[in-house]
């Protein structure tokens, strides 16, 4: 990238680099519109170098503190981390000036990083607001209380710090502008949506199916508030209810509840039906969903899931596949008639639609077929890069780009 381009430095705490697909989409939007992009983020394996080149992204990791439980552990993680960005935006700076933050949450803790930066450099500061962290906490811990506050005033601090905020849809943005009074003219809504030119179906997982005629998939998140208990149960009805032993579940992810969850499925004598990949990359969850017949989104109802679009379901959508979901706003969306949708989190009403959709191969090929024209079309990745890349020319002074000119 040519020294004299503007230098964006992103900074992200809950993933690596690689494995956060929303944020890959963003930096190579702006590296193809000439930008020059560094990435603060936690070490995906331990002895990463200290810097390396993903795509045209330089990415500085830092050794991200041991797992935490409490709210002592916790606030050890964000300080820890928080500390160790600090660390690395210095060095960043000093080898090339940047023009402007973006800070990715969960957590809302980079304000005042950004603050520091601006007071002392100027730096711009773009809000990407992935999650609504008061709403995480009440759909995962059921209550209110002197953290959720806490987390309140966080994100009005980040609300009012920042140059811009852009959110994954129009709910997001509803509570930017009301919750947190951003103006308008400083807030945009950037969607989650797959590169449709680099996400659909290709090649195979070997072994997916294990000789099952059906493969059902989950891709994401395992914790509390992510309805995977939910799904296990639906496989127990469909299993020993429904007596259907044809259909092979694969859930792609890790999360807090990971443990627990592989634990009820061997309590609920579903192991032979049921596979646990962990921690996947881009590559081996594009080959799972390209084998698999149908994607579930079995989020349960709640505030904060009803506000959120669902990167899975976006995905499946990309692959052609059919999907099963609890019945929410957002979900209703994104995914339109290539969704099934269940009310409620009776988890049988959710193995009953899984093995109906299973069972009438044209709707599903049917629905399949919209979510990838959905994908393709009005829900297109090109549209959400030119928003993107127009809130960094903006702040920076650029007036046209080569992703502006393809959009």
């Amino acid at each position: 990238m040519h020294s004299a381009a503007p230098h964006v430095l992103v900074i992200i705490q809950n993933l690596p680099f690689r494995l956060d697909r929303r944020v890959r989409s963003e930096c190579r939007a702006l590296t193809d519109a000439g930008y020059r992009v560094s990435v603060i983020c936690p070490q995906e394996n331990p002895g990463e170098p200290a810097r390396f080149q993903i795509d045209e992204t330089t990415v500085h990791p830092y050794a991200p503190p041991p797992d935490s439980h409490g709210l002592a552990g916790y606030v050890r993680e964000f300080v820890v981390s928080w500390w160790r960005t600090a660390r690395a935006s210095v060095r960043v700076h000093r080898d090339a000036p940047f023009q402007v933050i973006q800070a990715c949450n969960p957590p809302d803790t980079y304000w005042l990083l950004a603050l520091l930066w601006r007071l002392r450099r100027g730096v711009r500061f773009v809000y990407d607001q992935h999650d609504l962290c008061p709403e995480v906490y009440i759909a995962k811990f059921g209550r209110r209380g002197l953290l959720y506050r806490a987390l309140l005033l966080l994100e009005r601090a980040t609300y009012r710090s920042a140059d811009h905020v852009i959110s994954t849809n129009g709910s997001y943005q509803a509570i930017a502008q009301g919750r947190g009074r951003v103006d308008p003219l400083r807030s945009s809504v950037v969607m989650s949506t797959p590169d449709a030119d680099l996400m659909r179906r290709g090649e195979l997982e070997p072994g997916a199916r294990d000789q099952a005629k059906h493969l059902v998939a989950y891709v994401g998140i395992m914790g509390s508030q992510d309805g995977v208990d939910r799904l296990l149960a639906a496989v127990d009805h469909v299993v020993h209810q429904r007596h259907r032993t044809d259909v092979r579940f694969a859930l792609l992810g890790f999360g807090d509840a990971l443990a627990d969850l592989r634990t009820d499925c061997t309590r609920r004598g579903l192991d032979p039906w049921v596979h646990f990949t962990g921690r996947v990359d881009h590559v081996a969850i594009g080959r799972w969903l390209s084998s698999a017949d149908l994607g579930v989104t079995p989020d349960p109802p709640s505030e904060f899931n009803d506000r959120s679009t669902m990167n899975k379901t976006l995905e499946y959508m990309a692959h052609e596949l059919p999907v099963v979901a609890s019945d929410l706003t957002e979900t209703r969306n994104s995914a339109g008639e290539a969704a099934a949708y269940v009310a409620g989190t009776d988890p049988a009403a959710l193995g009953d639609m899984i093995l109906e959709i299973l069972d009438d191969p044209g709707r599903a090929r049917a629905m399949g077929a919209i979510g990838r024209a959905r994908i393709e079309g009005e829900l297109s990745w090109r549209r959400q890069a030119a928003t993107y890349v127009g809130v960094f020319d903006g702040l920076t002074g650029r007036t046209a780009t080569p992703a502006a000119a393809h959009a």
